[in-house]
């Protein structure tokens, strides 16, 4: 990312942003990016009007709409409540969008934003989450973060990096899908007679059967893997109820994510 945004001098290969050259023409390459860096870096004794016009200035946004970009910027941010408060009266989250602020001045058409949500609370996270979708909408956001379940929900496109090198590019229902190599339900059950023992004997499409845990109010729960794309559902439902086992919770197990990092992580070290 600092060398996307041109902090540091890349060590090989090129980088262009939308038909600029970083190197060659850096002045224009940036001009297209906005960039909110970890740490919330602001001038904390400015208000957050001053600080958004201060970075108006800095990017020499034309005198002419610079009042109109920045209204326009606070209010797309959601701190028209908050313009004339000092930045450091605000809380994190309101913080988080000052920097987002200044990122969006100029009207860059690409937002690299360094985890966004690190430090803030659910409430804040669900804000700010909310506000990058909006944002996706007119922008190119490249997004990096180490919380998954948060670029499942936000990003439609995901780089995963190894060691500094890049394992995977897709989407994130791809990954998931790819290391998805079984056909898998989670069942909850109570099982008075211990029948669950024997159900691989009654149900033939049946190719594995263990034991999840085992829970406090007596149900213990199994993932059962089928052959094939076999769908189970029906079968186990009729099945159970003959051998009286009970069925409290029953769902297909979804590789997440994290999952699909971690396997595809795995993969990448052997």
């Amino acid at each position: 990312m600092n060398m996307l945004t041109g902090f540091i001098e890349q060590t090989s290969g090129d980088i262009i942003i939308d038909g600029y050259d970083m190197i060659k023409k850096p002045g224009k390459a940036k001009r297209e990016i906005g960039y909110m860096p970890e740490g919330v870096p602001l001038y904390t004794d400015l208000t957050v009007k001053e600080f958004v016009t201060y970075m108006a200035e800095l990017k020499k946004v034309n005198r002419k709409i610079r009042k109109e970009k920045i209204n326009e910027i606070i209010e797309k941010t959601g701190l028209k409540n908050v313009e004339k408060k000092l930045i450091k009266n605000l809380s994190r989250g309101y913080k988080q969008r000052v920097s987002m602020a200044g990122a969006l001045v100029g009207d860059p058409k690409i937002l690299i934003l360094d985890e966004p949500t690190v430090g803030l609370d659910p409430k804040q996270i669900t804000e700010i989450r909310n506000l990058i979708k909006e944002l996706g909408k007119t922008h190119t956001v490249i997004l990096s973060s180490h919380i998954l379940s948060e670029v499942s929900q936000i990003c439609n496109k995901v780089i995963i990096i190894n060691k500094g090198k890049i394992v995977a590019i897709d989407t994130p229902e791809h990954l998931e899908n790819k290391v998805t190599n079984n056909n898998s339900i989670y069942v909850t059950v109570e099982d008075p007679e211990n029948k669950m023992e024997n159900i691989k004997d009654k149900i033939k499409d049946i190719k594995n059967i263990n034991l999840v845990t085992k829970n406090e109010d007596g149900t213990k729960q199994y993932i059962i893997e089928a052959n094939g794309n076999v769908d189970l559902r029906k079968t186990i439902f009729s099945e159970f109820a003959k051998e009286n086992i009970t069925i409290f919770e029953m769902k297909k197990a979804d590789t997440t994510l994290e999952e699909a990092f971690m396997k595809i992580i795995e993969g990448g070290n052997k």
